[in-house]
């Protein structure tokens, strides 16, 4: 099974080696078929803290780093 790759912004990194990327979609309502922007928070894995507050970046899944951290930042999204 191919590991998923999301794109997103990063919101946080005060935490050693974890950044946290915000990414957002667009999914239709199921009443009401209107798009709507669907968000959702990820922490991420960044080995050398390289990542910094409103960076674009790519997370690809990877192997749990800790409870909450199954992502691993792979590089910029620009």
């Amino acid at each position: 099974m191919p590991k998923r790759i999301l794109k997103g912004t990063v919101v946080g990194d005060k935490a050693s080696k974890t950044v946290t990327v915000l990414v957002e979609r667009s999914v239709t309502h199921p009443r009401y078929k209107k798009i709507v922007k669907v968000t959702k928070k990820y922490s991420a894995h960044d080995e050398q803290n390289k990542f910094k507050e409103g960076d674009a970046v790519r997370i690809i899944e990877s192997k749990p780093h800790s409870k909450t951290k199954k992502w691993e930042v792979v590089y910029d999204a620009a």
